[in-house]
């Protein structure tokens, strides 16, 4: 029997503190594996907990939507915002990665700015990322899914993650922002590797790899710019370069800057969707045979893959202004976590919560954020979602685990590190 299928008062029954709960999810490896169990017991016996670092951690919905949608507490640099995680020897390097960011006047990512610069990046490149877009996408996705999907088959299976889960997102993201198709590979080791910075228990030596290749990719994206100034294309980083407002333009440094989240986040985040929701349903082969039976289900199935096992699992803020959080009174640069996977566990908003059910509709979780920060690349990682399952779905009759899942030892970005299965042909 799985963590998953125990109850989550037998599986957290020993701990005995909201720290402990915490030491629990980030550093053990039950929790790594499944979190769900210390996420009921920090909502059922410390809901608003600061921590022995001082930081809040909160696991209700209302109160993480209500921090993430209130401007008095905003964003600061991950390097920054962190600088109190880890290790003295981690502490060390993010403080150095911190001092030379500033003095190299690297442009912030839109991730970590606050307005009125925040507000200003995003406008300017919504107008190149609409929901129109992503939309007329949508066909050649299902086209593309239905192409790897008929090759997966061919082959009777194999791992999800390296046949679909990573090649279609690298595809449709790196198509979309204008990454030449030749350098798709090399970026999986890359950004899996960057990500590794926003762990707030990465290792001294995982923080040096996490920098050395960020500066590979944002070298790479500097090279493309200027490729695409002297040869523009139809492609999200050509318009970036010529998107403005009222005169106002996106300077190289945020043109790079953007690129690259909106590259790295494109393929990573939909990359452990897909996976986490084959996992999903093959822990839950009932409501497998049940997506398979009516695949009209596939926009609630997905949501519900957010919600149940979220490829994001918390984000954080920091105090900006005296304000309260949770009705308590926190001083101003208070490091405050929404734990997103344990608000999408929340009774009080999902009826029975601990239920994985693919025709549950009780409206969106909290995976991609609120506020003024929710992810931009929401519609169009639901739609890969969709799309990838829709192939399966018609391809497939049925799918099954062929060796263990094998869990990312990381929790902010949670996926699989292989989903081996076999298919069985339509």
């Amino acid at each position: 029997m799985s963590n998953r299928d125990i109850p989550a008062s037998d599986a957290a029954s020993s701990v005995r503190s909201g720290d402990e709960a915490l030491g629990k999810i980030f550093l053990s490896p039950e929790g790594l594996e499944d979190p769900s169990p210390y996420y009921r017991y920090l909502r059922e016996n410390a809901p608003v907990h600061r921590s022995e670092t001082g930081a809040i951690f909160l696991t209700r919905f209302g109160d993480c939507q209500a921090v993430l949608r209130d401007n008095r507490l905003g964003k600061s640099n991950s390097a920054e915002s962190m600088l109190s995680s880890g290790n003295s020897e981690a502490r060390q390097v993010r403080r150095k990665q911190l001092e030379r960011a500033l003095e190299q006047e690297e442009a912030a990512s839109m991730l970590f700015l606050n307005p009125p610069d925040h507000t200003r990046q995003r406008a300017l490149v919504s107008r190149a990322f609409t929901p129109r877009r992503v939309e007329g996408m949508r066909v050649s996705i299902g086209t593309l899914a239905k192409r790897m999907v008929d090759d997966f088959a061919e082959a009777g299976g194999g791992d999800l993650l390296e046949a679909l889960a990573f090649p279609l997102p690298v595809a449709v993201i790196g198509t979309m922002v204008g990454v030449p198709e030749p350098d798709w590979p090399q970026f999986r080791s890359l950004i899996t590797a960057a990500a590794a910075g926003l762990e707030p228990t990465a290792s001294a030596d995982e923080l040096r790899s996490a920098a050395k290749s960020s500066g590979q990719v944002r070298a790479y994206f500097s090279e493309l710019l200027a490729e695409r100034r002297r040869n523009p294309q139809d492609d999200l980083l050509s318009d970036l370069i010529q998107v403005q407002n009222e005169g106002d333009r996106l300077s190289d440094g945020e043109i790079i800057a953007v690129s690259v989240l909106l590259f790295g986040a494109g393929f990573e985040t939909t990359t452990n969707l897909i996976g986490n929701a084959m996992g999903a349903l093959l822990r839950h082969p009932d409501q497998m045979a049940a997506l398979w039976n009516d695949a009209s289900l596939l926009p609630t199935a997905v949501d519900e893959v957010l919600r149940w096992d979220s490829p994001v699992q918390l984000d954080g803020r920091t105090v900006l202004e005296s304000t309260e959080v949770a009705g308590k009174p926190v001083e101003v640069g208070t490091r405050v976590m929404t734990l997103l996977g344990a608000a999408n566990r929340d009774p009080e908003h999902f009826h029975d919560p601990e239920r994985f059910d693919v025709t549950r509709n009780q409206g969106p979780p909290m995976s991609f954020g609120s506020g003024i920060h929710y992810c931009l690349g929401a519609n169009l990682s639901r739609a890969e979602g969709q799309e990838v399952f829709s192939a399966l779905i018609q391809r497939c009759s049925a799918v099954e685990q062929a060796g263990d899942l094998v869990r990312r030892t990381r929790m902010t970005l949670r996926g699989f590190l292989s989903v081996p299965v076999t298919v069985t042909t339509r």
